[in-house]
């Protein structure tokens, strides 16, 4: 990988998991048709030093999953403009890595039970009905990081 230009700006990779755990949407960056760039948001969660997500049983980001696994996902955990100071306060993290369709039913089934757990905690019993009545109608997606890179502002170094 890339070497970052600002190294000193750089997030350890404790920090770079916690902006992970405590955000709830970033981008996928995939391969798209015709080589194109695909990219799109979408909630996720992070869990085992993994990121998860849901999908459709079809469409431009499953097909482009499926031809060529390589991907990157963005999270922007902070993006405060000072104007007085002509800057961006900003914090962001991005994971390079392969993604995959959980094809195993106790993967996936914990993947979306972790996914469930982050947005609705607390109701496990709901969780499990919608899960049960919608299973053959969605997939889950796990991003298996092969590098991860954080980088601040200098003004929020040390914060």
């Amino acid at each position: 990988m890339r070497a970052m230009r600002r190294s000193r700006q750089a997030l350890t990779a404790e920090e770079c998991a916690a902006v992970l755990e405590r955000n709830t949407a970033g981008v996928l960056a995939v391969t798209g048709d015709g080589g194109w760039p695909y990219a799109v948001p979408l909630s996720y969660v992070w869990r085992d030093g993994r990121l998860y997500f849901h999908s459709a049983v079809s469409g431009h980001k499953l097909d482009a999953i499926r031809a060529d696994g390589r991907a990157s996902f963005c999270v922007v955990d902070q993006n405060q403009i000072m104007p007085e100071e002509y800057t961006t306060y900003y914090r962001s993290v991005i994971v390079f890595g392969a993604a995959r369709v959980l094809d195993d039913p106790e993967e996936k089934r914990r993947a979306i039970e972790a996914l469930g757990a982050k947005y609705r905690p607390g109701f496990e019993a709901e969780l499990a009905a919608e899960i049960d009545g919608s299973w053959n109608r969605f997939l889950m997606v796990e991003l298996v990081p092969e590098h991860i890179t954080g980088k601040q502002a200098r003004e929020l170094m040390g914060r």
